[in-house]
């Protein structure tokens, strides 16, 4: 197992309150946006991180502020959409720590918000591999060693895309099908100190929205989407959504299961 290393600044941060001290966290998607911010976040709870995304150079970015908040920290370049990837994520998880308390599954991509009559194959199935399936593969490699220990916290992230259908049709039925998958484990594990939630952020200050990338969003259907809102409704900061994912992870929410949580600034309401 990794040594803990010793913290290399003052803990005294009224936002630190140990909350996940001794936990084991897997976070998917960990370099940038939601990812990062919940990596950073549990870090200040104390909990010990295993980071996973396609690129490393950022991965370690937030390995190394993980390690000077005082925990351990792995980085593993990880394609989720690929279940040998996955195993291969969760055997060097086990590993390194020997268990595995909490897994954020946040990894995933967008689809340009394309319409069923402009998304074509290829995309539509880039988005069902990255967003849907590496769900169901990171929570089978993961729940056996759940299992075992007879408890841990999962926490899917899903989108506002689901609950309102508001998102390009991979991107919905990928994120419909996210919240499916955490109610149907919810069920299973139902009183055995394994629980499984959703968060669903609504529009996030991520790079998903940077104007880059908005600009290549399909512009008929993203009107089509916005009809609802009005403008007044501000974005949500990356930090908001780690708060709730927080939650969900922690004890706190020791008897909330199979939940979806949207957090929109209620923006569809």
């Amino acid at each position: 197992p990794l040594p803990r290393p010793s913290a290399t600044h003052d803990r005294k941060d009224d936002t630190t309150m140990g909350r996940l001290k001794g936990k084991v966290a897997i976070i998917t998607g960990a370099n940038s946006g939601i990812g990062k911010a919940t990596a950073e976040r549990f870090a200040l709870e104390g909990a010990d991180l295993v980071l996973a995304a396609r690129r490393l150079d950022k991965l370690k970015e937030v390995e190394a502020y993980a390690v000077a908040q005082g925990v351990r920290a792995l980085s593993v370049a990880t394609d989720v959409s690929q279940p040998e990837d996955c195993r291969r994520l969760v055997e060097a998880a086990v590993a390194a720590f020997g268990c595995i308390d909490i897994l954020v599954n946040n990894a995933g991509i967008d689809d340009k918000n394309k319409s069923i009559t402009n998304c074509d194959l290829e995309l539509w199935e880039k988005v069902i591999s990255t967003d849907q399936n590496s769900v169901y593969f990171m929570m089978k490699e993961v729940l056996p060693h759940m299992e075992r220990a007879g408890q841990g916290s999962i926490v899917n992230i899903s989108s506002i895309g689901a609950t309102r259908s508001n998102a390009g049709i991979s991107y919905t039925a990928a994120k419909m099908a996210v919240i499916g998958m955490t109610k149907n484990v919810a069920i299973q594990y139902a009183g055995t100190g394994i629980r499984c939630n959703a968060v669903c952020p609504g529009p996030t200050e991520t790079p998903i929205f940077s104007p880059e990338n908005a600009a290549a969003f399909d512009k008929e259907f993203a009107r089509a989407c916005a009809r609802h809102f009005d403008g007044s409704v501000p974005r949500t900061q990356p930090e908001d959504q780690a708060n709730a994912i927080l939650f969900f992870a922690s004890d706190e929410s020791k008897a909330v299961n199979g939940e979806t949580l949207v957090v929109d600034y209620g923006g569809t309401i």
